[in-house]
């Protein structure tokens, strides 16, 4: 299903990017670990190459920039044949109350989880709309759906990346290209492992499931919305938060 595709993931170095590169190269698909951290984003890379037995290499790239988009997508053709897959993943997060919230931590949130996005469907679109095929993935969180306190500039950003995927599906669908989001809910990472426990078992008591995700629960979802089994499915927002959002 995924052998000879090729999958780019950006903002892949380490967490959920790099559990999202590692489900696909377990399926045999070449991947491109894209990271504004270089030298972690190569030393994945070959990591994930030794460890599946695929082609794996490493384009450094800021995805507030057009041209590190760009050419991200153009090495992913030139290196490794096609561009068939492409995974918005790369975020940050930079948390004040509203009233608090610098100026410049709004932007930063706003230009990396919104208009990264922008710019990496802009620069995948070319080559799939040559192909006419294409899988792109948008990672989204439930804040998108339902807000976060002390998270204006994240939940703003990510609301603008669900709206993005549907409208992006609607205009890439005749060219075979389908559009879908993901929604993480609270995902055990060294971000969220760095709180305090009694944060913790406050988040996880607003679960169904009484449990947190996993970087791996994210990339199984992400891998399934790129498989052949999607092929009919497009514009939907997938939430992957054990029932955190049941109803949005």
């Amino acid at each position: 299903m995924f052998e000879n595709r090729t999958a780019v993931i950006t903002g892949s170095a380490r967490g959920i990017g790099r559990a999202i590169a590692e489900a696909f190269a377990e399926k045999k698909c070449n991947v491109v670990i894209s990271d504004i951290q270089d030298v972690l984003a190569q030393k994945t890379a070959d990591e994930i190459a030794k460890q599946y037995g695929v082609k794996a290499i490493a384009v450094a790239a800021n995805v507030t920039k057009k041209e590190d988009c760009v050419k991200l997508a153009d090495e992913a053709v030139k290196q490794l044949g096609s561009l068939d897959i492409w995974v918005n993943n790369a975020g940050v997060i930079r948390d004040d109350l509203l009233m608090r919230m610098k100026e410049e931590d709004f932007d930063l949130v706003v230009n990396v989880n919104l208009k990264g996005v922008f710019n990496g469907m802009q620069a995948a679109s070319r080559p799939m709309l040559k192909a006419r095929y294409g899988k792109i993935i948008n990672i989204s969180s439930v804040a998108g759906l339902v807000g976060s306190p002390g998270q204006a500039n994240y939940a703003s950003a990510k609301a603008g990346v669900i709206a993005m995927t549907k409208t992006a599906a609607r205009e890439f669908a005749s060219r075979n290209i389908t559009v879908n989001a993901v929604c993480p809910g609270y995902i055990q990472t060294d971000m969220t492992g760095a709180l305090k426990e009694e944060i913790q078992a406050e988040l996880k008591k607003q679960i169904p499931l009484a449990k947190e995700g996993t970087p791996q629960d994210i990339a199984r979802a992400v891998r399934f919305l790129a498989s052949e089994d999607a092929d009919f499915i497009t514009g939907v927002i997938l939430r992957v938060d054990g029932g955190m959002a049941i109803g949005m």
